[in-house]
């Protein structure tokens, strides 16, 4: 019986804490890169800062795919049904392929454009982060598919792989980025346009060894180039059907983050700038939490294609209280040395004098965001997509685009104002995420 089950514990660490290291790596690449641009100028971190955000925007639109395969994967292996499992994983590289090319397209011409309905007081800004995004585009296509290959196979609990590839990727962006950046041992000083030539050097080289990794059997998948060239009209169908509310939330989650820019960017070069800080801190703490939440969807989706349900809702909370511990901690620790986190990315002393004074709020945000995160794992496990998407609608409607206006602007709080509103969004987004996932809405769902 499933009670006499070990704990999920041993699970939980042994995909997570690869998965933690992989998008850890990461972020704490961008973070440097940041430091790198920050010691520029303050407009550069901005715009480099903005044309990032534009980047994981545009990234989104991929989940579609990555998330919609990753949920039938988990429950074709659940099942020990591995031909089905590699079916997927080709029709979904073969649709990240197409929109791969059309992505790097829209970076490369609408990065103008783009940039241009973000007024920021200091147009520099502008001019480093066009520079960025169309370097970026180059090598976009290969990033992209990489990008799709490496979501799918660490949501279906192949994390250890996926760290590999990443860590050499990162290891070699952030080697690259100041040689590039700065023009040291002979090469000219490139400033943006260098970090993005290390950002697409690093992530291309890396799609072909995870190309490797998915030939050669070392993987729990295998890429069937016969699946990847041969469409399956019917397999289209279920990716988009679960894909799409995964896609509509995350742009809606992404959109949210860009109006909060906005917002800080009426608010004063400055405020702008700090938050760009906060948004990259962020990232690296939100990999870690990410980590934790891979790991619950990955269980809780192959617990449910076992028919094991109980077994299923151990693991989604074990993951929860590991998430709720850790950051607990992390949040402890940047209370106690709030100044120096800001002081890591400029010189700037009345920037760092400005950021510092919130970066306590900035800490509190990380404790529900972390639980979160796990949950709304529990809840992509569990195919439980349309009501995540329709919470991320309703949540950023009321909190980024009112909430944030309301306490940046009316109620004059700044940049306190801004994270605040995060706060308090993740807060009620993790009770109602934790009822959903008790509540078991899986039991209706046959997505096979």
């Amino acid at each position: 019986m499933s009670s006499s089950k070990p704990s999920p514990l041993k699970d939980i660490i042994k995909t997570s804490i690869p998965a933690v290291i992989d998008l850890s790596s990461q972020t704490v690449a961008w973070l440097i890169e940041a430091i790198f641009i920050g010691h520029l100028a303050s407009a550069a971190l901005a715009g480099v800062g903005l044309a990032l955000q534009i980047i994981i925007l545009t990234f989104t639109v991929v989940l579609t795919f990555v998330v919609g395969a990753s949920i039938i994967i988990n429950r074709y292996l659940g099942a020990n049904d591995s031909w089905n499992a590699n079916h997927v994983l080709g029709q979904a590289l073969m649709i990240g392929t197409v929109l791969a090319v059309l992505i790097s397209a829209v970076w490369y011409f609408g990065g103008t454009q783009i940039f241009a309905i973000i007024r920021e007081e200091e147009p520099a800004a502008r001019v480093y982060g066009v520079q960025y995004l169309r370097i970026v585009s180059y090598f976009g296509p290969l990033i992209i598919v990489n990008f799709v290959a490496l979501g799918i196979m660490r949501m279906a609990g192949d994390t250890l792989l996926t760290m590999k590839v990443n860590l050499f990727a990162n290891t070699l962006h952030v080697i690259l980025s100041p040689i590039l950046i700065f023009g040291h041992f002979g090469f000219p000083r490139l400033e943006a346009e260098g970090a993005a030539i290390a950002v697409g050097i690093a992530h291309s080289l890396a799609f072909f060894i995870t190309l490797y990794f998915l030939r050669s059997r070392k993987s729990a998948l295998f890429l069937s180039f016969r699946e990847y060239t041969t469409p399956n009209f019917e397999t289209f169908k279920r990716l988009f059907k679960l894909g799409i509310p995964a896609t509509v939330e995350q742009l809606v989650w992404a959109a949210g983050q860009l109006v909060l820019s906005f917002y800080a960017g009426l608010l004063g070069f400055q405020v702008l700038a700090a938050h760009q800080v906060f948004v990259r801190i962020q990232s690296v703490l939100s990999m870690v939490f990410t980590g934790f939440g891979i790991a619950s969807m990955s269980l809780v989706g192959k617990n449910i294609g076992a028919e094991e349900e109980s077994e299923a809702l151990r693991a989604g909370r074990m993951a929860g209280r590991l998430a709720l511990v850790s950051s607990s901690v992390i949040a402890v620790l940047f209370i106690l040395f709030h100044r120096a986190w800001v002081d890591i990315f400029t010189s700037d002393r009345q920037l760092v004098e400005f950021g510092s004074r919130f970066v306590f709020i900035l800490a509190l945000v990380q404790i529900p965001k972390a639980v979160n995160i796990v949950f709304t794992g529990n809840l992509r496990g569990g195919a439980d997509l349309n009501w995540l998407m329709w919470l991320a609608i309703s949540s950023v409607l009321l909190f980024e685009v009112m909430g944030a206006y309301v306490c940046s602007f009316i109620l004059q709080l700044s940049l306190g104002g801004l994270w605040l509103v995060q706060g308090l969004d993740e807060t009620s987004r993790l009770a109602l995420n934790y009822w959903r996932f008790r509540k078991k809405k899986w039991k209706i769902k046959n997505i096979l």
